[in-house]
């Protein structure tokens, strides 16, 4: 009992696959068929179910294929500077498809801090955690202007280089 509704339905889903190629098809030859001609036999459009049903099939190897490929070349590079308490500098390449800031400095394990109403409030940076009792905080730039968002409200960009420095005096 089970076998049979099992091929009631898989015939019924071929009939009204059938039935939408069909439509399909007597839309492109509209202007070029009669409607005798666009009616066809039952065998003829079962064949062509199969055939359409092979090429889904491909098609959606061939969609694995490339949404694989576009993960892969949706990859970004972007910089990140970093200048310390020291004044030393030190410069991070990160290729990474993230969509901002703090998911792409968190994956590369560069930034630390505190949830805020605003996001995440960075208090470390590159291993370096700015003091509180010294007015110490990190300043973020971008492109070498002072950049007025977080880094979860800041889009990346393949090529974007961004800039911490640590700061004292509040």
């Amino acid at each position: 009992m089970k076998h049979t509704s099992f091929f009631r339905r898989g015939a019924g889903l071929v009939l009204a696959l059938a039935l939408a190629l069909s439509t399909l098809a007597g839309c492109s030859n509209a202007g070029n068929s009669s409607s005798s001609e666009s009616s066809g036999s039952a065998s003829s459009t079962v064949s062509q179910v199969q055939e359409s049903s092979s090429d889904i099939s491909s098609a959606s190897e061939v969609s694995g294929t490339v949404s694989e490929t576009s993960q892969v070349e949706s990859a970004i590079e972007i910089t990140l500077k970093v200048v310390h308490g020291d004044g030393s500098e030190k410069e991070f390449p990160i290729s990474t498809s993230a969509a901002n800031l703090r998911e792409a400095l968190e994956a590369e394990g560069l930034i630390e801090g505190e949830e805020s109403s605003y996001g995440l409030f960075v208090k470390t940076v590159d291993g370096e955690t700015a003091d509180d009792s010294k007015e110490q905080w990190w300043c973020l730039t971008k492109g070498g202007e002072m950049w007025n968002y977080g880094v979860d409200d800041t889009e990346i960009s393949d090529g974007d280089t961004f800039e911490f420095t640590l700061t004292e005096g509040y």
